[in-house]
């Protein structure tokens, strides 16, 4: 890390940092240093390959209770239901009196 120069800080009228933003109208600030890490140091892409396969691998398995069950449950009352709608279509379930 290393201390960006004043010059460098981009903010307008060098010495006067308070008071550009709708004229605050403060005390001038001293010192003011801003720190940076080099671009080379972050290294943003670092081990995304490997964190990624199991660390996505560890969330996806972690979460199945909260979609599977349901899911299950869902599709277990649609086939009940598809299969009794067959059955209430057809001439046992009509003598059965199980149409209303």
């Amino acid at each position: 890390m290393f201390p960006t120069k004043p010059s460098q800080s981009a903010m307008p009228t060098g010495k006067h940092y308070i008071g550009w933003w709708g004229s605050m109208g403060g005390p001038k600030q001293k010192g003011i240093v801003q720190y940076a890490i080099s671009p080379y140091r972050q290294s943003p892409m670092k081990n995304v390959i490997s964190h990624s396969l199991f660390q996505g691998y560890r969330r996806i398995v972690v979460q199945v209770p909260y979609f599977a069950f349901p899911f299950a449950a869902a599709y277990g009352l649609i086939a009940w239901a598809d299969a009794d709608n067959v059955y209430r279509n057809t001439k046992a379930g009509h003598a059965a009196g199980c149409f209303p």
